[in-house]
């Protein structure tokens, strides 16, 4: 991998910043604290992946597998997710949202979005037709 340039460098600095700061606000947004980040994105996960092993799990959040196993029981102690027996192996378990799980991330993706969407009616349209183009660069920077 080649060293970044000094204006990439800088442009690093200028995007890092930014979007913690963005990332800041967004969280702030939150509908109900009492459930952590982590299991946030692991529900979201679930929800969007469909049943999976709490392994597989671990693997797309990036986390141990210990700490996806707090993550998951504390999801499903609050009726978040449920548990059912794997179809292939009796020592795995597959894990599903549930329909509070689903009702959950629904309220805390609209608060979020309504959030951005009052703030993005500001912006002039050549912003707009800017932050359109940034996302799809964002999700690939974010995803790799």
């Amino acid at each position: 991998m080649s060293q970044p340039s000094p204006g990439q460098a800088e442009l690093a600095s200028a995007l890092r910043l930014a979007l913690l700061r963005t990332a800041r606000r967004l969280r702030s947004q939150r509908v109900n604290t009492a459930v952590t980040l982590s299991q946030l994105s692991a529900l979201a996960t679930v929800c969007k992946c469909g049943p999976l092993s709490a392994g597989e799990i671990a693997a797309i959040e990036r986390v141990q597998p210990p700490s996806m196993t707090k993550i998951l029981a504390s999801l499903e102690s609050a009726g978040w997710v449920q548990r059912s027996s794997h179809p292939d192996d009796r020592r795995q378990s597959i894990i599903e949202i549930t329909p509070a799980g689903r009702d959950l991330l629904a309220e805390e993706t609209r608060a979020r979005d309504e959030w951005l969407a009052k703030r993005l009616v500001e912006f002039s349209a050549e912003d707009l037709r800017k932050l359109g183009e940034a996302v799809e660069v964002l999700d690939r920077l974010g995803s790799e």
